[in-house]
């Protein structure tokens, strides 16, 4: 694990070129600590760091990368709890400012393995991740290594401004990614999301989503019809996930197709946020497509077999251990 986070200043600006930057939502998960129960019925709960831009970049330091993380909280004891959290965890804090007007968000689940995870977002009315303005993007969105930002930061103004105004910053640079992360209760419609998305894509180099977020995003399920679609758009490193049937990445070059690593699942939440932060650490790494998939796949089943999300997510080492015996097991079958 990455312990230090980069030099930071406390304006919120951040020193140094980072592995990763990452931009969007963050919040206070609170997991029912019995699977299986309605949360009509739960007694007792656990506290994590949440939001999906937050936990790839914890994915991310947990491979020893520096990482920051472009955000807002409330300006109240949950806020306080998530910048304590993120520095525990490797990620710098520095540009994760407070809004004194609103609360720290928060989102409960109910568990029903292996794939029944109902989300419950507090955002009302307005999560403060979403009020990023130009204004607080560092200026060290150009210069990271990967710049990492999700659809769900497109749903609201002004953070919609911020997320343009820091692709205007970047120039399109390589390695920038747009999670393709769609959720529905965030959007008037999904046509207004696909609208929204069709211009993101012009700024990105990379984009990453489910088969679904694939429908809103270009109109296409099929898996390779959509990566096609995505490389039409010009990205160069399409990537869709394709839940029991593996992953599915392409460039102009190549396509490569990798099977998911089995796991009995404890919670699928995360686990495409643990794809996302070992994806990250691979292309970093300059291995080829499919031994990043591999990477990925493995880190992403590891968490889907974990209550948790932020907390579980793993280190280099458990990947690697997990691609290995995921080899194992296919040999011997």
């Amino acid at each position: 694990m990455n312990t230090a986070a980069p030099d930071s200043t406390p304006d919120g600006t951040l020193d140094g070129i980072l592995d990763l930057v990452a931009i969007g939502r963050l919040g206070v998960d609170l997991y029912p600590l019995t699977s299986g129960v309605g949360l009509a019925d739960v007694d007792t709960f656990g506290k994590f760091l949440g939001g999906s831009a937050a936990n790839v970049a914890v994915a991310a330091a947990r491979h020893g990368r520096a990482v920051a993380l472009v955000s807002r909280t409330g300006d109240d004891p949950f806020g306080a709890y998530l910048r304590r959290e993120l520095t525990r965890f490797g990620v710098d804090p520095a540009a994760v400012t407070p809004n004194p007007e609103l609360k720290t968000p928060i989102t409960f689940c109910e568990i029903f393995p292996p794939d029944d995870f109902p989300l419950y977002f507090y955002r009302e009315p307005i999560a403060p991740d979403l009020t990023l303005t130009p204004e607080h993007v560092p200026a060290s969105v150009v210069d990271a290594r990967v710049y990492w930002s999700t659809v769900t930061g497109l749903s609201r103004e002004p953070s919609r401004a911020a997320h343009f105004h820091a692709w205007a910053l970047r120039g399109r640079t390589p390695l920038t990614v747009l999670d393709l992360d769609w959720r529905p209760m965030f959007w008037p419609s999904p046509q207004e999301a696909g609208a929204v998305i069709a211009d993101a894509l012009r700024h990105v180099t990379v984009a990453v989503g489910n088969r679904e977020e694939c429908e809103v995003a270009v109109g296409e399920t099929e898996p390779t019809r959509a990566a096609r679609a995505l490389l039409d758009r010009g990205v160069e490193l399409a990537i869709v996930k394709q839940g029991p049937r593996g992953v599915l990445a392409m460039t102009a070059e190549e396509s490569v197709e990798v099977p998911p690593l089995p796991v009995d699942v404890v919670n699928g939440l995360g686990a495409g946020d643990a794809f996302g932060g070992a994806l990250v650490h691979g292309l970093l790494a300059g291995w080829n497509l499919e031994r990043v998939l591999r990477f990925a796949n493995a880190a992403g089943a590891i968490v889907a077999g974990r209550l948790e999300c932020s907390s579980a997510m793993p280190t280099t080492q458990e990947v690697e251990a997990a691609v290995a015996a995921g080899a194992v097991a296919k040999e011997e079958r």
